[in-house]
């Protein structure tokens, strides 16, 4: 069980500081591109540093698409509190209709057939 959590968790941590790299500095349009690539790049370290070792635990349990279809959800979930609570952008009705069409590709990744 502590297998299967534990790649969960990390990637969840990672998604945090890859959103920030990501998006983070939208709300500072004024700053120069350069620092901005450069303080990025500086957060993706960290990213990394939680993502690949998501992934190398995580592939012992699950199967590359697997840890992938994870990996998207846990994006999604991270960036749409990100987007509302620190870029103070509004949830709209077809985001939720969008992510539940993910959530029936997670159906379909994860179903044994």
């Amino acid at each position: 069980m502590i297998r299967a959590v534990t790649p969960i968790i990390l990637l969840l941590i990672s998604n945090i500081f890859m959103t920030f790299a990501w998006y983070g500095h939208l709300k500072y349009r004024s700053a120069a591109l350069w620092l901005v690539i450069l303080t990025s790049w500086g957060i993706a370290l960290f990213e990394y540093c939680f993502q690949v070792p998501a992934n190398r635990i995580g592939y012992e349990t699950y199967n590359a698409a697997q840890l992938k279809t994870i990996q998207e959800v846990i994006t999604l979930v991270v960036f749409s509190v990100f987007s509302v609570f620190y870029l103070k952008e509004q949830f709209k009705w077809n985001y939720l209709v969008g992510f539940c069409f993910i959530i029936l590709a997670v159906f379909f990744i994860f179903k044994k057939w």
